[in-house]
Parts: structure tokens; sequence; C-alpha cells
């Protein structure tokens, strides 16, 4: 096996050799790094995103964020519960092996094993059958109309190439559960690995036999984390690297004006929000305030959410209403309504729920996680701390923080979701607001259970018509705000810079770079 991967490689070096000046290296300075080759190890876009470089789906979105074919070239509902997919044919893995029907079955198997940390993308899931080499049928636990749109995050995996090296089960970065895939990878893609250095610098080059026509002229990517924002925006200006996707906003005026660097800006898909420990005790110990809804609303209303946007973001973010963004189905205007900022209201709040003298609890931040997401947490540990309530800051990496929130050692975090890859207002509600319950609730880390809301969520799962089904949505959503489940911060700001070697580039609002569309001069 080792051989026809090295053979692989072989070809691709040989590529690069014989386009002599003409290869093209593409130098991305991100702001973190991956957590892993192996895209099912954790629930986590940035990693899924890189992956996608190297891993593909049966379906995937185009320029424009449809759907289109992808290994799969159609497919069709064959009963309400069971689709049939027709594969692509010709198709080869990096290391030579043929893409088949065992391979799908293999990947799908995987990604729903109950260890899988992705098993919530797949929620109507229940198993798949091999029609033949080039047809499988996936069967669901019932009538549902977001199939598809999972399926554009479930990378397919060489079912021969797993079982070789011992990883047919899934890994968990999160839980220290790593394998083979954790540290190699062996997709279809437009792209190899070809090398990585944790924490230092992946190198991708070009997949020669690549299925597709390729829209890019990239023959190497060279993906390294660049913590350091001032780092990233003086590699940027002097040419050490050639893209980021996490320009700081606060230097955006600087890198704009250089005539070396072109800036991208629009605002993100992704909404931020903060989450509640909504367990009998806090992390620390003693009766759990958050469990009271006035409490939770006083510390919505000490949050000047104006002030945050226009201090901390520099103007570059959305004020956000509810936990998804104008452009997910589900949205509606109403739903945009927010509490005024009223410190004083928000201690009469506490007062009437018995907290007069306020409390204090654990907040959990990444140091490494969302945009400026330091700033924002310091600001408002600064705004809560004005009604009386002691916010314990606990800033750290984002490898560090995962495990306190899974393991419930904290009490209030940060949250980002971008509904992927769904594009719709039920991946929230399911993943996160829904009681944890199988593939239900895998990010609801408070442990908040809701009936009324989880009936409104499964009700909506089998409903395929459409305006129907956003009804209910719209619906849960309301409840969720009403109940305060989240407090809803920001759609943030989405900033990308291209040095002058980049001839296009362009920016989707999933914020998900795909260099299969990039060119260089």
């Amino acid at each position: 096996m080792a051989r026809h991967l090295t053979t692989a490689l072989a070809c691709a070096t040989a590529l690069l050799l014989a386009q002599g000046a003409t290869a093209e290296t593409f130098r991305w300075g991100a702001g973190r790094d991956i957590g892993s080759l192996d895209p099912y190890s954790y629930g986590d876009s940035f990693t899924i995103n890189v992956m996608n470089h190297v891993y593909e789906a049966l379906v995937r979105y185009d320029r424009d964020l449809k759907l289109e074919p992808a290994l799969a070239t159609s497919w069709e509902i064959v009963s309400p519960t069971v689709w049939r997919f027709k594969l692509r044919e010709g198709v080869t893995f990096h290391n030579g092996n043929p893409f088949t029907a065992d391979d799908v079955i293999a990947s799908l198997t995987r990604v729903s094993h109950p260890n899988s940390p992705l098993k919530g993308n797949l929620p109507a899931y229940k198993s798949a059958t091999k029609v033949d080499d080039y047809t499988v049928d996936i069967e669901l636990t019932g009538a549902y109309p977001l199939l598809l749109n999972d399926l554009t995050n479930i990378h397919i995996f060489d079912a021969e190439w797993l079982k070789e090296n011992n990883s047919e089960e899934p890994t968990d970065i999160a839980a220290g559960i790593e394998g083979y895939a954790t540290f190699n990878a062996n997709g279809t893609g437009p792209f190899i690995v070809e090398s990585r250095q944790p924490e230092a610098k992946t190198v991708f080059v070009v997949n020669p036999n690549w299925w597709d026509t390729p829209q890019h002229n990239l023959t190497r990517i060279e993906f390294q984390p660049v913590t350091s924002a001032a780092t990233r925006v003086a590699a940027l200006l002097s040419g050490e690297i050639d893209f980021t996707d996490n320009a700081p906003v606060q230097d955006l005026p600087r890198l704009a004006a250089s005539p070396d660097v072109n800036v991208l800006e629009r605002t993100d898909l992704r909404t931020i929000f903060l989450m509640f420990n909504r367990r009998p005790e806090l992390a620390g110990g003693g009766a759990n305030p958050l469990n009271e809804l006035k409490v939770r609303e006083a510390m919505y209303q000490a949050i000047d959410l104006d002030l945050l946007q226009q201090k901390v973001m520099r103007g570059k973010s959305r004020v956000a209403g509810t936990i998804i963004a104008p452009e997910i189905p589900g949205f509606t205007e109403k739903l945009d309504d927010r509490p005024d900022y009223d410190p004083e209201s928000a201690k009469a709040l506490l007062a009437e729920a018995g907290f007069k003298d306020g409390f204090s609890f654990v907040f959990n931040c990444m140091s490494d996680g969302y945009v400026n997401e330091e700033q924002i947490c310091q600001a408002i540990t600064s705004m809560w701390a004005r009604i009386g309530i002691e916010a314990k800051l606990d800033v750290a990496p984002r490898a560090v923080q995962t495990p306190k929130r899974t393991g419930g050692q904290t009490d209030v975090w940060t949250l980002g979701w971008a509904t992927l890859p769904m594009l719709d207002s039920y991946s929230p509600l399911l993943q996160i607001i829904h009681t944890k319950d199988g593939n239900s609730g895998v990010f609801n880390w408070g442990g908040w259970s809701y009936p009324d809301i989880d009936k409104l969520i499964g009700q909506a799962g089998v409903e395929l018509d459409y305006d129907k089904r956003m009804a209910l949505q719209t619906e849960a959503l309301k409840m969720v705000d009403d109940a305060v489940l989240a407090i809803p911060l920001h759609q943030q700001p989405m900033s990308w810079a291209t040095s002058g070697k980049v001839a296009e580039m362009p920016q989707f609002p999933d914020n998900k770079p795909r260099l299969w569309f990039v060119k260089m001069k």
C-alpha cells in the first residue's frame, strides 16, 4: 500500500519538475493548525474544511453554494426512507486503489459509529447497502429532507486502506484517541498530503489523477499555522505568505493600504453566542443560578452588544438577535429582536431571582478560537461585574478548553455555529439545542432539555414540505430565544487577505477556502 502512495507522490513531484517555472506554490498562513488529518476526528469545521482538499464527499457545494454531484453522479428516492446513489466510475484514491461502493459503506459505518465525534452530522442515518460496485442504498430512520446537505461533509475513505491500517473505527482527538488516520491521509481529492509537522507545516501537492477538471493552477500548498496576528500581518506584507483566512480586523486598514495585498471582507454565516451549564450544580460546586430564566435574562441585558460591535469588532461584525444568520433558512426578522442594554433592569432581575448580591462562575473562552474572542470575553466579564456577577475568566487554547466544555468543567462558554454542512437552521437546533440523545444534542454540553422544543425539532426533521418545515424551525428558534438558551452576540467578520501574487481567490460566505478555484499570476 505504501508503494502505491509513494507512486502517487512521485507522479505529483514529476509534474512539478516538468512544469518548472510555471509551478505555483500557494502559501497559506492560518490562525491555527488543523486538529488532525482525519476529518472525522473532531466536530471542527476548520479541520474538515482544510481536509476537503484531500477527501471528497458524494455531493458538494458549487461556487454558488448549490448542491452538485461529486463522488456520486446521481441519486433518487427509492422509498420514503431509502435513497439510491450512483457512484462515479474511474475514480482512484491517492494510493491508486479504485473508488467503489465498499468505500462508501466503510466510510458511513465509520462516521456513524457510536464513538464518532461526527455522528451528529448524519442524524437520520440507519444503514447503507451495496447494490453493486457503483450503486449504494442509504436507509434512513424516517422521511428526512436534508440528507444531501448532510452528505457534503461526510468524506469518503478507502475501505482497504482503513482495514490495512487498523483504522476502521473513528478517532476522537478531544478524548485523546488517535490512530493511523490522525497522521496519514488517503483521499480522492485534488491535493495529496506530502508531509505534516503538527503546529509547524502541512504540505499538499497536486493530485495529477484527480477525476475532475482543475480550475486552479496550483501545484503545491504549504499550510502553516501562524497564531500571532502581528506575525501573520508582517508575513503577508513581506510576501512570506500568500493568503490568510484570518486577517485581524484591527489591521485591515493597514493591509488594504499596501499595494501588494488584497483584502476580501464580508460578514460570516457563523453566529457567535454564549452557552450555559444547566446542570443542578456549578462546575465549582453549589446550586446553579444559571437554571433561573431571570438570571439568564439579566446576563443578556448586561451585555452592551453595540459597544462590542463598535469597539472590539471595529464595526466589522453584525449584531445578532438569534443563533442563526439572516441568510440561513428559518430566519425571520422578528427573531432578530433582542433586549436593550439595561444594567439597572439586569440588577433588578437578579434581585427578583434571589441573587441581589450576585454570584460567581467559570467563563471558558479560547485564545485561538473566534475573531477577537479573548477581547470579547474580557469586555463581557467587565460588563457582568457591573451588575455584581463575577465571571472567573478562563482563557486557553482550543485543545485545552474543549475537554472542559465536553466534560462539564465550566459554566458559560463561547460557541460559534455556521450551520455547516446543512446551511439550514435545523443544524444548530438538532446538534446544540435538542436534548442529548444518540445523534441529537451532540454539542449540548450544558445538559439542558426542553421537550416542547425537541418535539418541534423532531417534526421538522421528517417534514418534506419546505414551508411547513421552516415554520416549525422558526417556532423552535423563537422558543430558544424566549428561554434564553443562548446569548447571541454577532455574526463575526470574515476577513481574508491575499498577496499580489494571487490572481483569483473567490471568497465564500461559509468562510471555507476552496483552493481548487484559486489561480496565481
